[in-house]
């Protein structure tokens, strides 16, 4: 039994927009920046560990979409 062949769409649309990377982006640097100061607080090397990559890939992202690489 063979299945039936259908036309692919080039460019099929996507469930997520840009603007909602671009809040999860933020949202994740917000969380970063708490993470890295309530880990120096209480001396927690792993949460201001976490709270930093966190920072790097949200601050990264952003600024990727601010020089247009998505483009």
């Amino acid at each position: 039994m063979r299945y039936e062949e259908t036309a692919q769409l080039e460019n099929p649309r996507s469930s997520v927009s840009t603007d909602m990377m671009v809040g999860t982006a933020l949202y994740t640097l917000a969380i970063g920046v708490f993470f890295v100061v309530f880990g120096l607080r209480k001396r927690q090397r792993w949460i201001v560990f976490w709270g930093a990559t966190m920072v790097v890939a949200g601050a990264a992202y952003v600024v990727a979409i601010a020089l247009g690489v998505d483009k």
